[in-house]
């Protein structure tokens, strides 16, 4: 059982050793296969954590100007950097934080091109591509969809790739698995084979479910060294977000109210998928609640009902070995990646409570919600 002394509702909670535990593996990950693996901010930016995530990964990748600054300021390191597009009044400040930039087309790369040769530091620039190949079976997260506006098909380019170009950047995973990687290598040998020669690096994003239980460690490696073992001058990258902050905590919640419409039992919740979990809705998946089991007939049943006033701000049904009571704790599992970041105040709903449990066993709290966290976001 998880400890909820102390822990108040709602509120995401990190588990410090859950965390450390992850990136262990991912570190092992990195060392046997001779890979970089670096932090996507766009899964997991808790910035509290990243005195220990700096211990294991050497920086962190970002979408946005914001992203990068949070990176370059609070992780330090490697920051990278991947926009569908830049806006004109950013760039130059994103140069100041960013060693990496990728683009997502041949026109957005020569229009900055100018600028970035005229800076005063080095910026190695990459140009994102589609491998046409996907095994992501929710378009919404889908990147290689037909008429994906994210990268450049092989038929986009000629023999040489646009000058000052040294890395190619492949996303088309998600929580997906080594066989995955295996097959868009692949893909990216078949397609892009011939431009291999001409890059100093390879950034294969994120989307990889390394951290997962049953993911296949041992072909993930076996797969990045053979890769490795033919294109030895290339620097391979690999910046999952959702692997860092897989299963190292929860959302707590509590229930405020039982409600009952024709003989369906609602349990009133603190929290809202849609302004706290959107994956669940977006995905959608249900998540896991402790203690709950999928409806069995005969024990009492329920529908989780979040707080917004959205009419599908709900999700069902979970069944419980007995009532459930205004007031009782509910533990949403695996609710720390794609959470915080994807949170919003619709409604005015308040966002959850922040906290680490440090491996010492500390409750640290470190964001509560405030009404200024609202007002600043109209």
């Amino acid at each position: 059982m998880v400890d909820l002394t102390s822990v108040p509702s709602p509120c995401f909670l990190l588990e410090e050793k859950l965390l450390r535990n992850n990136l262990e593996l991912l570190h092992y990950v990195q060392k046997e296969a001779g890979v970089k693996i670096i932090l996507a901010l766009k899964g997991f930016a808790m910035y509290h954590t990243f005195d220990l995530v700096r211990q294991y990964l050497p920086g962190t990748t970002a979408s946005s100007l914001n992203e990068a600054r949070l990176g370059f300021e609070e992780f330090g390191g490697e920051v990278h950097a991947y926009s569908p597009a830049y806006l004109e009044r950013e760039f130059d400040e994103l140069m100041t934080y960013c060693g990496h930039i990728t683009f997502n087309s041949i026109n957005q790369y020569f229009h900055f091109k100018p600028r970035i040769e005229a800076f005063s530091k080095k910026i190695s620039c990459g140009l994102r591509i589609n491998p046409e190949y996907s095994p992501v079976k929710t378009d919404l997260y889908n990147p290689c969809v037909k008429g994906s506006r994210l990268g450049v098909t092989s038929k986009q380019l000629s023999d040489r790739l646009p000058e000052g170009i040294e890395g190619l950047h492949s996303h088309n995973l998600c929580e997906s698995s080594a066989e995955a990687l295996e097959e868009t290598l692949q893909n990216i040998r078949v397609k892009f084979g011939k431009f291999l020669s001409q890059i100093q690096w390879l950034n294969l994003g994120g989307g990889h479910a390394i951290t997962r239980k049953g993911y296949n460690i041992d072909l993930l490696i076996k797969t990045l060294k053979n890769f490795k073992n033919e294109y030895s001058h290339l620097e391979i990258i690999l910046e999952p977000g959702s692997a860092v902050a897989w299963e190292t905590g929860y959302l707590v919640a509590t229930v405020l109210d039982i409600v009952e419409n024709d003989g369906v039992l609602s349990a009133m919740l603190d929290v809202s998928f849609t302004c706290h979990m959107p994956d669940t809705l977006e995905m959608p998946y249900k998540p896991r609640i402790h203690g709950a089991f999928e409806p069995i007939e005969g024990l009492p049943t329920y529908k989780m009902g979040g707080l917004s006033c959205l009419a599908g701000d709900v999700m069902g049904d979970y069944s419980f070995p007995k009532p459930l009571q205004i007031g009782d704790k509910l533990i949403f599992d695996d609710m720390i990646h794609y959470t915080m970041v994807k949170t919003t105040n619709f409604n005015g709903v308040p966002l959850p409570y922040f906290a680490i449990r440090k491996e010492s066993g500390e409750l640290q709290i470190v964001r509560e919600p405030r009404y200024e966290h609202f007002k600043d976001r109209l």
